[in-house]
């Protein structure tokens, strides 16, 4: 395996604890014999288990090996997946003849013979892991993206019949998907860690779209213009998403990336306290092929507060040009977003005209820079009466009238905040989860 991987110049920086590096250097040394016997076993069993705790993370099956090896493919950056990704299309040139020797060992590591080591060493922990049955997975999957992408490229590099074939393989997939996480995942958060910037993978994401939001046609429409002029790669706005507590707007970027993200949507949702990661972040994704909403839910500013500045600066008004594979998105209930004071309009002139002072005038600035601003309102009986009767017929275990259901509903709403979209999905979840624990008690 060591004379293999040692071939390597695109994925020659592998991580020194990748599964694939470790195990390279334990068929190094049990070639060697610089090992004792126990400790090389040891070493092979530590691996193993990693192998499984990753398979059993992103739902992998069958050959486990293979997985892991097609996943280290796509997920590795290099010249070469960057390059099809950007281009989207087969790299060409010297890159190619690299890329096309590189497949060849791949392709020889899936294929790897463990017998002599499992011989030698009397074990079998590799012909079970390449031969492996998974507990049948239940409807509730968070990586179920990941393990249907890998499982399919899986397959088909087994059965490929050379390096050509495997290099066509993996250029269809990085012109498909992309490469990396972006590639595997729609959605993330941004981290911190060890002074280094990264972007952590939303698993648990809701299935909503758009047309599952009661009402609001008018604002679905303004949303899915401003997003098929970004999507589609043609001038677009930033945009904010105001109004009532519970009216959708959160619900809707849910939305716009579910509809969105096969043509390249990804969102990056970003909180309040880590808006001096916005420069880093941007240069980190603006050179990817991909379309980001960074996306701050519920923001808002109260007085003394100056994270702003940051929101500011990055949105409009820098030196650097905004690229235009990024979108900055937010919701908030306030429609300027910080908080006005009686104190900053103390500082008034009279001169003809009446002119806000420079603080109102810095503070309103921050919404202004959002060109596609929506509002949400909270709905009226009618709407949220509706809103009741849809969502419970897409409920299941609900047996009861509609007149019955709208009465329980408006004595509801009366004590949990008022008529919203919000209000009339918990209280669906109420009735339901009532009404299954009453048939199963």
């Amino acid at each position: 395996m060591h004379h293999l991987t040692s071939q390597m110049i695109l994925y020659s920086d592998l991580p020194s604890d990748s599964i694939l590096s470790c195990l390279s250097g334990i068929f190094a040394q049990w070639e060697n014999h610089s090992l004792p016997e126990e400790e090389l076993v040891a070493g092979i069993y530590a691996q193993t288990k990693r192998l499984l705790d990753l398979s059993t993370t992103l739902g992998f099956d069958r050959n486990l090996w293979q997985c892991y090896l097609a996943y280290v493919l796509v997920s590795h950056p290099n010249s070469f997946s960057l390059t099809c990704e950007q281009q989207g299309a087969t790299a060409g040139g010297t890159i190619n003849a690299i890329a096309t020797h590189e497949m060849d060992l791949f392709l020889r590591l899936f294929h790897f013979d463990f017998s002599a080591i499992e011989a030698d060493l009397g074990i079998r922990c590799f012909s079970l892991v390449t031969s492996y049955h998974a507990i049948p997975k239940n409807e509730l999957v968070y990586h179920r993206a990941v393990s249907e992408k890998i499982l399919a490229l899986t397959e088909s590099i087994a059965s490929a019949d050379g390096a050509p074939q495997v290099l066509a393989l993996l250029s269809e997939y990085f012109r498909l998907y992309g490469m990396g996480d972006f590639g595997l995942y729609r959605a993330f958060r941004v981290a911190e860690q060890e002074n280094k910037l990264r972007l952590l993978p939303i698993n648990n994401l809701d299935s909503v779209v758009l047309d599952d939001l009661i009402g609001y046609e008018t604002q679905k429409a303004q949303l899915r213009e401003n997003m098929d002029a970004f999507v589609g790669g043609y001038p677009f706005n930033n945009t904010l998403l105001y109004g009532d507590a519970g009216t959708g707007k959160s619900t809707s970027v849910k939305a716009v990336l579910n509809e969105y993200w096969p043509r390249g949507l990804r969102v990056i949702e970003l909180y309040k306290h880590q808006f001096h990661l916005l420069s880093p972040l941007i240069s980190m994704i603006k050179a990817r092929r991909y379309r980001f909403v960074i996306f701050i839910d519920d923001l808002s500013f109260d007085e003394g507060e100056v994270e702003y500045k940051y929101l500011k600066a990055v949105i409009e008004g820098g030196l650097e040009t905004r690229p235009e594979n990024i979108m900055i998105c937010a919701t908030s209930n306030r429609r300027h977003l910080i908080k006005e004071t009686w104190k900053d309009r103390s500082d008034m002139e009279h001169d003809g005209d009446i002119h806000r002072s420079d603080t109102m005038e810095e503070k309103l600035s921050l919404s202004e820079r959002f060109g596609c601003a929506i509002r949400y309102d909270t709905p009226d009986r009618r709407l949220f009466n509706e809103m009741v009767l849809t969502i419970a017929r897409r409920t299941s275990g609900i047996h009861m009238s509609e007149e019955e259901l709208l009465l329980l509903a408006n004595k509801w709403e009366l004590r949990h905040g008022g008529v919203s979209g919000r209000c009339a999905q918990q209280f669906i979840n109420y009735i339901a989860g009532k009404s299954l624990s009453e048939q199963n008690g």
